[in-house]
């Protein structure tokens, strides 16, 4: 019998880990810049190759979901909307998956410019709120908290029922919502935090974790979510697909981002099954 070992990729790239001081120091461009890309009728990839943002466009507006560092606001989401042809003035709100620099650092800066509403997790706004203002890419205003509850986000046409999955940080927030692959509508399920905290031997933040799995795979099984999505490109594989698509679909193949609803289970579980090796692993209780 075989042994398999749950194990994530630790991106050695520049900038991990920097989630809130210091001034940001841009990396060598060719390390990390990506083009955007336009993923279904109205959603756009505006990611690097390590770490994704997304633009979900709707008829009152755009939703971004997650900022990426402070260096990759201007290349990434704001240039990259406007090659899309999409204007950043239309950014309504600015979703962030959790409170890490590489996913939340360009928040301040869209709300500041554009006038874009944040939203986040209770417990990450609590976080946030307590950095200092020389923070990289500076410190939002607490516009809305998403609790224990969660909520749904309506613009115009489009709903994101946002789930909160507690664990990667304390106000880790996951996605369900719908997009449009050549006009017919397809569920997204968006994980907020891939990797566990460093729960050592508590018990009680391994299992809030493992129960965030099992809530956002039912919210997933229930909204029959095929496309599986994050906010790590080096996870997901979204910088390979994107460039998928402009090869053209053949008779019988699914857009490269369809991984039907088993492979979005089979990720949940995966991930469930990892944190409960895990806490075993380091003699949790």
């Amino acid at each position: 019998t075989g042994v398999q070992t749950c194990a994530l990729p630790i991106w050695p790239g520049p900038g991990r880990g920097r989630a809130a001081g210091g001034p940001p120091q841009t990396p060598d461009r060719n390390t990390w810049y990506a083009p955007p890309f336009k993923i279904f009728d109205n959603f756009y990839w505006l990611g690097t190759r390590q770490h994704s943002s997304w633009a979900l466009e709707t008829n009152a507006g755009i939703i971004v979901i997650d900022t990426n560092f402070a260096w990759a606001t201007e290349p990434e989401i704001i240039d990259g909307l406007t090659t899309l042809g999409l204007n950043p003035k239309d950014i309504k709100y600015v979703v962030i998956s959790h409170a890490h620099g590489d996913h939340d650092q360009g928040a301040a800066d869209l709300q500041k410019r554009y006038g874009a509403k944040v939203v986040m997790g209770a417990a990450d706004w609590e976080s946030t709120l307590s950095r200092p203002p020389t923070a990289a890419g500076g410190v939002p205003t607490r516009d809305i908290s998403v609790g224990p509850d969660g909520m749904e986000l309506t613009l115009g046409d489009a709903v994101v029922a946002v789930v909160p999955t507690p664990g990667h940080t304390p106000g880790t927030i996951s996605y369900i919502f719908p997009v449009k692959d050549h006009g017919q509508t397809v569920m997204v399920a968006y994980a907020g935090g891939t990797l566990t905290g460093a729960f050592g031997t508590d018990g009680a933040k391994w299992d809030e974790y493992i129960a965030s799995q099992a809530k956002i795979a039912k919210a997933a099984a229930d909204a029959k979510a095929t496309v599986l999505l994050s906010n790590h490109s080096e996870y997901d594989g979204a910088y390979t697909k994107a460039r998928l698509l402009s090869a053209p679909r053949q008779p019988g193949e699914n857009h490269p981002f369809v991984v039907g609803a088993d492979g979005v289970q089979r990720y949940f579980t995966v991930m469930s099954e990892c944190a409960m090796a895990s806490k075993l692993r380091n003699g949790a209780k």
